[in-house]
């Protein structure tokens, strides 16, 4: 068995391009946005990012994850982690590509179950950058982890659904266009059951839609909103997947997007290693130089060979999604470690800072506060241990082996 994890000349070339257009391009042009209220007007700072995605666009640089004959770059899953981690060097990157959240997902949502009609209403604008998009699933009152307990509810009423509900840390509602909406249909399945829900095209702003706050959170306003849904009404047509298919849906969508988180957060985790390496190599105490230290010898030992874990995991994880295979193992294991790992790798980066790093000087601060959420972002790391553990106790009954639930590898 070839085991070869180098690129083919093409997509080295793109991630050339990539590292180039993001280094020379947008960074020096989003200095200083750490928020959009930090620069002088929210005109000038969309002009700026709207500018760099026309940019990205004329260099070829533009929805790598979707298919050639969708205007996209056509990328499978494992080149797409390149590009991923590649963006993901700053804030703004995977946007002015348009391959961030929520976006990215819907887009491979709308794709794979949308009729025709829906496409070219939904898809479409999407594609060309000119509208943007929700997801809306979570709820406060219910475990966000377990869609089978979702109390937002469709009740069909001649060829219209009467929806009713509650929903939060809804990522891009406030500045959406239309939203993916998850709502209980089926009211008579036994509880547990995965095929009571259905997904719904929102068209926004509606009546009955109604955005309560932007949900505060450690790091600042987020984007993430809370919505009361009262008597929203919305056409039989506008049913996305087929009545029933929600939670199924829901699944497919958010196994590759997962990985796409895990794929950026290599790139920040990455960015806290070169700074804490840095940092040891230009800080003097006590006799000798930070990384002349043993103790902190270990720290960047420790950030590094767990860095090289997560991108193996996620490279493997790709490679089973792109050759169509059962994923759901590996794209959990990899979203729990990257995650750990994130958090992990940007508090010793941190540490090695001392003072410097705690401070807003620096952008540990700010990294260390959005990496906290990555531990609970499109499941919580003790769903995924469950799961996890699930499946490997069902290979072992299966086969006398566990060897299918640890990536089914050679060894």
């Amino acid at each position: 068995m070839a085991i070869d994890f180098t690129l083919a000349p093409e997509h080295e070339e793109i991630r050339r391009r990539v590292r180039a257009f993001v280094q020379e391009t947008i960074i020096p042009a989003v200095k200083g946005f750490d928020d959009e209220g930090t620069v002088t007007s929210r005109d000038e700072y969309l002009r700026v990012i709207f500018e760099l995605r026309g940019k990205a666009q004329a260099e070829g640089l533009w929805l790598p994850h979707m298919p050639k004959e969708w205007g996209g770059m056509g990328l499978g899953h494992v080149e797409l982690a390149m590009v991923q981690s590649e963006a993901a060097k700053t804030r703004l990157g995977p946007w002015v590509l348009n391959c961030s959240a929520p976006d990215e997902g819907n887009m491979h949502t709308l794709l794979h179950w949308a009729t025709d009609e829906q496409k070219e209403k939904y898809l479409k604008p999407l594609l060309k950058g000119v509208k943007m998009s929700c997801f809306a699933m979570t709820e406060p009152e219910v475990a966000g982890s377990d869609p089978t307990l979702i109390r937002t509810n469709a009740v069909k009423d001649g060829d219209e659904w009467v929806i009713n509900g509650h929903k939060w840390f809804i990522s891009n509602a406030r500045r959406a266009s239309f939203a993916i909406l998850i709502a209980k249909t089926e009211l008579d399945v036994p509880e547990g059951s995965r095929g009571g829900n259905t997904a719904f095209l929102i068209d926004l702003p509606q009546e009955g839609w109604n955005d309560v706050r932007e949900v505060e959170t450690m790091h600042g306003s987020t984007g993430h909103s809370e919505i009361v849904i009262t008597d929203l009404r919305v056409h039989d047509s506008q049913v996305l997947g087929g009545r029933g298919n929600g939670h199924q849906l829901g699944q497919y969508r958010l196994g590759p997007a997962r990985l796409a988180h895990c794929m950026r957060w290599i790139s920040q985790a990455e960015t806290a290693l070169d700074m804490m390496v840095d940092r040891a190599l230009n800080r003097y105490s006590h006799g000798s130089l930070l990384a002349e230290k043993q103790g902190v010898q270990w720290l960047i030992a420790d950030s590094a060979m767990e860095l090289y874990q997560c991108k193996l995991m996620v490279l493997h994880a790709a490679s089973k999604i792109d050759k169509g295979e059962d994923f759901r193992t590996e794209v959990s294991m990899s979203k729990h470690f990257v995650a750990n790992s994130l958090n992990r790798i940007i508090d010793r980066a941190i540490q090695v800072h001392g003072a410097l790093g705690y401070s807003t000087d620096t952008p540990l601060a700010n990294m260390f506060q959005h990496a906290r959420w990555a531990r609970f972002a499109d499941g919580a790391d003790e769903i995924h241990q469950m799961r996890i553990a699930e499946r490997t106790i069902a290979a072992y009954r299966s086969t006398g082996s566990t060897n299918a639930a640890t990536g089914g590898l050679p060894l």
